[in-house]
């Protein structure tokens, strides 16, 4: 064999050794947890967004597709930001985790614009916007000095920014009001209420599992289901509340129930009282069911924005006031110190700043280059229907 090949493979099986055998423990110790995230990632997002009538192979089939392409690169782009040292990218399950957190702000852009895009376009969407969110956190861990477990807990922020930047070039005055195929039926809503079910489920170990220090895990993960059950609970409440006959309105319930553990995300680790938790939750999730009910119907023609799924009272205004909430507790905790206080809060008011500044121009571009027809856009009379996209022998029309 030739030297320097025999060289270069020895090379490359010592440092492949070196990422199996590095942090062995570690890695095994938050694997339940992983396992927990990927089903959330894979299972809870793909079921929460097949809820159009005519839309759940593309729902679901693109989102496995789009979390499967969306790790890989993920890996690539963090790797070589957070973790290239000796010519390597090292890997390892903590690496993988976060890879695959990055890439829900994909999934929840992909709800904004869900049933209006071909795959081809959700790709380009996709490469751009785990570049972007990889080098925005960089900027805010790097830069701002916020913890990388926080940085994580900005994706849905972010993505409901991009996306919805996204969706406003994609708008159609169409689609105003609701056509027939963008509303669901009985099967549908089951399995969109299935998918929440699973993020629900998991959510915790979503908000903790990249916290290190033992004693904050444990409370980040009481505080998230603290928050998820009232978030819940809210839900149904207002869902009833804002109902003119009194009856629950299923988006409502699919969507508003996780509006707690997004809202709890960017605070997780620092609340002490399971009080300011389950407020928290209460507010999500009424905040979410009342922009639902009464904003997403007005915001639509106004802004120009259909967001299919209603990304931006799910996870985009929970997340402004999960990320409120932290200001005003580092205020609190820090009240004796007034010169630490305010800039710890001029910190955590720029790390948002900074995430939505980027998501919209991200987004504004990438809608941009979207609009170009060698895409070969479906039109609008394909828009939320798998026949577009997929094998229909039978043809059934009212499948």
């Amino acid at each position: 064999m030739v030297p320097w090949l025999k060289n270069s493979l020895v090379s490359e099986q010592l440092g492949l050794r070196t990422l199996q055998t590095e942090n062995v423990q570690k890695d095994l110790a938050i694997y339940p947890a992983f396992q927990d995230v990927s089903i959330m990632v894979v299972l809870g997002f793909a079921f929460l967004l097949a809820f159009l009538r005519r839309y759940g192979f593309s729902s679901a089939g693109f989102s496995l597709f789009l979390a499967a392409l969306g790790v890989q690169w993920a890996l690539i782009v963090n790797g070589f930001i957070f973790h290239f040292s000796d010519g390597q990218v090292k890997i390892n399950l903590q690496s993988i985790l976060a890879a695959i957190m990055s890439i829900t702000a994909v999934l929840i852009s992909a709800g904004a614009i869900l049933g209006k895009a071909n795959l081809m376009q959700l790709i380009c969407m996709a490469v751009v916007e785990v570049a972007v969110f990889a080098g925005n956190r960089w900027i805010i861990v790097a830069v701002l000095g916020i913890k990388s477990h926080i940085s994580l807990m900005h994706v849905h922020l972010f993505g409901t920014f991009f996306g919805s930047t996204v969706s406003w070039f994609l708008y159609n005055s169409s689609q105003h009001p609701k056509v027939e195929k963008e509303r669901s039926k009985p099967a549908s809503d089951v399995f969109a209420m299935l998918g929440t079910l699973f993020l629900w489920t998991f959510w915790p170990s979503f908000n903790s599992v990249l916290v290190e220090n033992e004693e904050e895990k444990m409370v980040a993960i009481y505080n998230t289901y603290f928050a998820m059950a009232t978030s819940a609970v809210a839900a149904f409440a207002f869902s009833k509340a804002t109902s003119s006959d009194g009856t629950f309105h299923m988006a409502h319930i699919q969507n508003a129930t996780l509006a707690g553990g997004v809202a709890i995300g960017f605070s997780v680790s620092i609340i002490q009282y399971p009080w300011i938790a389950m407020t928290l939750g209460l507010a999500a999730g009424a905040g979410s069911v009342l922009g639902f009910a009464f904003l997403q119907k007005r915001l639509k023609p106004a802004l120009r924005i259909h967001d299919t799924c209603g990304v931006l009272y799910t996870f985009g205004l929970p997340s402004l006031i999960g990320g409120i909430t932290r200001i005003i507790l580092i205020l609190i905790d820090s009240q004796e110190d007034l010169e630490g206080m305010g800039y710890l809060a001029l910190i955590e008011l720029g790390a948002s700043c900074a995430i939505i500044s980027l998501g919209l121009m991200a987004g504004f571009i990438t809608g941009f280059l979207l609009t170009f027809e060698f895409w070969k856009a479906p039109p609008i009379t394909k828009y939320f229907d798998d026949q577009a996209f997929w094998e229909f022998p039978h043809l059934a029309a009212g499948y």
